[in-house]
């Protein structure tokens, strides 16, 4: 589904993504991982849009999808959350899916008449249902807890229908225990979906990934399914660090 060759990004002289190859297969979970300023989240903002491509080609479904505009990648099918939560705090639960549910290309195509209101309202409610916030849909955001609030992000992610997600650290800010809740959830509701997963979080990772990258200096150093990641020894001396030898 989604295809990297060769892809550079350079900043000024210094080269945060070099060379990279990675192809992600539809249903596939695939786990970013490595030290902070390996280039993980750089690498999502390249497939994104939000960054140019210095080097290189990206492919999505077939289609080069190199440097074109965030808002013209995300009409093709690929959806973000960031880091920090982009929720709109000051509207309701309802409010955030049902903007996120009307922004859809067949939604919000006034030329397509079969689609109205009502098609809306019932996806905003699935995605209430998906999420388990049908019995808080009418709270403010801002009264959420924050784990609460990376669970509304990724619903409204996914309420765009995208043909790939791109998770960056969903458990950021999060303690161990939250973190766990949010992974125990995230497996419902993200069952089957296509995802580039980045997260420092170790345990997350080998909970949720399919198969893992491993970023260094910008480059791949080692791929493949997190048993087989666990026992790689330059994974371990480069980020892992013998307390999961």
């Amino acid at each position: 589904m989604l295809e990297l060759k060769e892809v550079n990004k350079s900043f000024g002289g210094l080269l945060a993504v070099n060379r990279v190859n990675l192809s992600v297969n539809k249903g596939e979970l695939r786990a970013l991982i490595g030290p902070n300023g390996a280039g993980k989240t750089t690498l999502l903002n390249l497939v994104n849009g939000t960054l140019p491509v210095s080097g290189g080609h990206i492919f999505f479904k077939g289609k080069e999808i190199t440097n074109l505009s965030p808002h013209r990648i995300s009409h093709i099918g690929i959806a973000r959350t960031l880091q920090i939560t982009s929720l709109f705090s000051g509207l309701t639960v309802y409010e955030n899916i049902w903007t996120a549910v009307q922004s859809r290309k067949k939604f919000f195509n006034p030329f397509i008449r079969a689609l109205k209101w009502q098609d809306v309202k019932e996806k905003t409610e699935s995605m209430l249902d998906l999420t388990g916030f049908k019995d808080k849909a009418h709270l403010i955001c801002s009264e959420l807890s924050y784990g609460d609030q990376r669970i509304l992000e990724m619903g409204i992610a996914l309420s765009t229908e995208p043909d790939l997600l791109l998770l960056d650290e969903p458990t950021a800010g999060l303690n161990s225990q939250e973190s766990m809740a949010l992974v125990k959830k995230m497996r419902s509701m993200l069952s089957g979906q296509t995802i580039i997963l980045v997260e420092h979080d170790m345990g997350v990772v080998m909970e949720l990934a399919d198969n893992i990258s491993v970023l260094h200096y910008g480059a791949i150093i080692a791929e493949g399914a997190p048993d087989v990641i666990k026992e790689n020894e330059e994974v371990k001396k480069v980020y892992l660090g013998s307390e999961h030898a």
